[in-house]
């Protein structure tokens, strides 16, 4: 939902979404990009992309897909490539447009981190 009322979103997703009521929703923790044998990508934008692909883990295990997704929260460490990032989300999502919050921290849990992503997902 992106009403004509108020400015357009600043980026590639929509200002609200409506879920049904009776929904089955997923809430998935702070979600970073921690390849499955422990270690992490080099770069920012494969770091954010292993982070959609773990996402995109969960919502399966659980029976949804990142198409579900109504809403998803990204933390970025400030510095970190937001381009690289952003693009790493459109490859993701596609056409999808959830609601959208993008928070620059200073530092994440653990130093090589750069990128957590939590994400509610409707169904």
């Amino acid at each position: 939902m992106n009403p004509t009322s108020i400015a357009p979103t600043a980026a590639r997703y929509s200002h609200g979404v409506v879920s049904s009521a009776g929904s089955r929703l997923l809430h998935t923790a702070g979600t970073v990009g921690t390849r499955p044998d422990g270690t992490m990508p080099e770069t920012v934008g494969d770091e954010a992309r292993q982070v959609w692909a773990n996402l995109a883990a969960i919502c399966e295990a659980a029976g949804f897909t990142l198409a579900d997704t109504v809403s998803y929260t990204t933390y970025m460490v400030v510095g970190s490539d937001r381009a690289e990032i952003m693009a790493a989300r459109d490859e993701a999502l596609g056409e999808h447009r959830p609601a959208s919050t993008l928070i620059p921290v200073p530092a994440l849990a653990q130093p090589q981190w750069r990128v957590e992503i939590a994400l509610v997902a409707a169904r």
